[in-house]
């Protein structure tokens, strides 16, 4: 056994995971308890009325393809979300295990290791240094119960990418303890390389993915937990048999071939140039401090008044995000819309 199933809950390792209903596409389905007619309205290929495939083939086969990994490798999940969950779930032991989180950075990490009972333990982002990795404070964090160390790279909501070099020597000193676990939801916007190909020369290291930042589809909910097989298959043994809706499937799938994938290049292109002149009329701005550079599809400005600044964009029929209360106190995150939202945006602060 490696030293990663090892790490991982004893009691999860033994699960015998719930068996859900075979799929025989030749058969006729009188085995799953489902209703055989289909509901008024339903105009969905498979039918409302049957389950969803567990993993469906159809997102496993075009997100691996997409992501450049082996199906094994991969677990499709609803958003990053449940992929955090599933890996606090499988490795920490309530009151005993420990996740490591830099902050600021996304709360869910440190939302579902305590969900779970587990210990979050802080290695604070080096603030001036554009708030780089603190490598040695993680280290100093890690002891015989850390589990899981969460880096997310581009962060949020500092929006700064870390090195993949440093992110490969980080996974090689937590081992054979921790797994670093690196959430790349925004790496699409970043001018840096997937750390996707380092899976085998790294067993410790695991990818979150999703498509509801580059690929304009939050509110489908499809995330990927990437990682060594043993991984994945403990994950499977605790996510839910029927995570992924079938119209989920249906709409998803197409947008994961080449063509879709070529025009969400050609979007995340405009946005760039976008974040690239919000950020420099934002900068000129007597109510605007700092924009610190962006590796993202947002923006963190320091305000000189960030309730003015609030007051202003929320009149002009605009939401911004309070980041204040992440040990960031006089910030706020500014998400790149379109060239009129922007428009809007540094008109109301003018």
């Amino acid at each position: 056994m490696s030293w990663i199933m090892e790490r991982a809950r004893e009691d999860i390792r033994a699960l015998k995971p719930y068996s859900h209903a075979a799929w025989e596409p030749s058969l006729t389905r009188l085995h799953a308890n489902e209703l055989p007619w289909r509901v008024t309205g339903d105009s969905s290929a498979a039918g409302l009325n049957r389950y969803p495939e567990p993993q469906p083939p159809e997102l496993v086969q075009g997100l691996a393809r997409l992501y450049a990994v082996d199906p094994s490798q991969l677990l499709v999940g609803r958003g990053s979300d449940e992929a955090i969950d599933l890996l606090c779930r499988v490795y920490c032991r309530a009151g005993v295990d420990n996740v490591v989180i830099c902050p600021p950075t996304f709360g869910m990490y440190a939302v579902a290791a305590r969900i779970q009972g587990a210990e979050v333990r802080s290695a604070a982002l080096d603030a001036a240094r554009g708030f780089s990795l603190d490598v040695s404070a993680i280290l100093d964090c890690v002891d015989d119960n850390t589990k899981l160390v969460f880096v997310c790279s581009p962060n949020n909501p500092t929006a700064n990418a870390v090195p993949p070099a440093t992110l490969l020597q980080l996974a090689a000193q937590l081992a054979p303890r921790a797994l670093l676990v690196v959430d790349e939801a925004y790496i699409d916007f970043a001018n840096v390389d997937s750390l996707c190909p380092q899976l085998d020369a790294r067993p410790n290291l695991v990818i979150l993915k999703t498509l509801s930042k580059a690929h304009g589809m939050a509110g489908a909910r499809v995330g990927a937990l990437i990682a060594a097989p043993e991984i994945i298959a403990l994950a499977r043994k605790v996510i839910p048999p029927y995570a992924i809706t079938e119209l989920t499937v249906e709409t998803v799938a197409p947008l994961l071939l080449p063509a879709a994938i070529d025009a969400m290049r050609d979007r995340v292109a405009a946005l760039l140039i976008e974040r690239e002149r919000l950020a420099a009329a934002l900068s000129r701005l007597p109510l605007i401090s700092k924009v610190w550079p962006s590796d993202a599809n947002f923006l963190l400005v320091d305000c000189t008044d960030a309730d003015a600044v609030l007051s202003r964009v929320r009149a002009a029929g605009l939401i911004i995000r309070d980041v204040r209360q992440t040990a960031l106190p006089r910030s706020l995150r500014i998400s790149v819309g379109t060239p009129e939202q922007n428009d809007r945006v540094l008109e109301s602060l003018k």
